[in-house]
């Protein structure tokens, strides 16, 4: 039977989001239903609010949860109800050509939930990444759901959904930061600081922690950055050269997603070194580079799709270091808020306030 559940909701571009009643269909097949524990304010849900995904209004937000399982549609196997899971937002199909050829962390074709959730009215309402989890319940793809330890705390687990798994991942995975490594990090807001914290687990030797904000840069510091450098006051490309012996760093990650940040990252790096562009810039954006400086550097420029993580493979290893006491996934939760404040949130992100607002349920 189809439940009545309060979630938040953003009806029209720009509009201020608000709290009301939707109503979640019974799992399908390949489908579950979650109840939802807690939820990170991401600024992927301001970018929804503001229209700057789509216009596919009312939206249903939030997508960086964690949760139990309810109940589960025909044919779902890999979870059961009573499961404590991080839902996800890339379910690999296990059929494009990028997971045929053993890269299911770049598969094209991840899947969501095929029923619609509504408004009491019966308006369709389009979720946020496929998930729409700043709700009591939400439905998902059975593939979105990735079972962990339930020791772990709801509102740090959930970082792991996008965020966190971001950063983490565009240090670890697409960067391939290894132990001895000089690394620099551009932007260091939550996704940013999980890159620092990620080359600290690592290894790294050097972590130049870089941003605009002194608050954030103190942060970094705590998340392991051994250096840091205000880019408001001081040339970071000039800084980041001076404390790698005029080289450059191995790995920059640019988590700001400016071509003003992501020129600094190339020309920070050193010359056989890597950039990671995991900052999401907007469609208007361009960069423009000297080609022969692209091919005298070498080295390689990546993008990081969602840490070009794996869920199935990334969020249980993560979940256990976190439970050892090896990741430090809590520093992340400025504070914890109720479903009536999440405009509050944005507010608060906007001002550079918190790393991560999380709903607690």
């Amino acid at each position: 039977m189809a439940q009545q559940v309060k979630a938040v909701i953003a009806r029209a571009k720009g509009a201020p989001v608000e709290v009301a009643t939707i109503v979640v269909p019974d799992p399908g097949p390949g489908e579950a239903v979650v109840r939802i524990q807690a939820c990170g304010v991401c600024h992927t849900d301001l970018h929804y609010r503001e229209g700057g995904i789509n216009d596919e209004f009312p939206f249903l937000l939030g997508h960086e949860a964690a949760g139990i399982v309810e109940s589960v549609g025909e044919g779902v196997t890999e979870v059961g109800p009573g499961d404590f899971v991080i839902l996800n937002w890339r379910a690999v199909c296990g059929q494009c050509r990028a997971c045929k050829r053993g890269r299911p962390q770049y598969c094209f074709a991840t899947h969501n939930a095929e029923q619609k959730m509504t408004l009491l009215d019966g308006t369709e309402l389009s979720p946020a990444l496929g998930i729409g989890a700043f709700a009591e319940k939400t439905l998902v793809a059975a593939g979105q759901c990735t079972k962990v330890d339930p020791a772990a705390e709801p509102a740090v687990a959930g970082l792991l959904g996008c965020g966190v798994m971001a950063g983490l991942g565009a240090a670890i995975n697409t960067g391939g930061v290894g132990r001895g490594d000089s690394v620099a990090v551009i932007g260091c807001g939550g996704v940013g600081g999980a890159a620092v914290l990620g080359s600290r687990l690592a290894g790294a030797a050097k972590i130049i922690a870089v941003d605009i904000d002194d608050r954030k840069l103190a942060g970094a510091q705590k998340l392991g950055a051994t250096h840091i450098v205000n880019s408001r006051t001081t040339d970071p490309v000039e800084a980041i050269r001076a404390l790698t012996d005029g080289n450059g760093a191995d790995v920059v990650v640019e988590a700001v997603g400016r071509p003003e940040t992501y020129t600094q990252a190339f020309y920070a790096r050193d010359l056989a070194g890597t950039v990671v562009l995991v900052g999401v810039p907007t469609p208007e954006m361009k960069l423009e580079l000297p080609l022969l400086d692209v091919f005298g550097r070498g080295g390689a420029l990546k993008s990081s799709w969602y840490g070009d993580c794996l869920p199935s493979r990334d969020f249980p290893m993560l979940i256990d270091l976190y439970l050892q006491g090896r990741l430090d996934l809590g520093a992340f939760v400025t504070e914890t808020i109720a479903l009536d404040g999440v405009e509050q949130a944005f507010a608060r992100m906007h001002e550079g306030d918190v790393l991560r607002s999380v709903v607690v349920l």
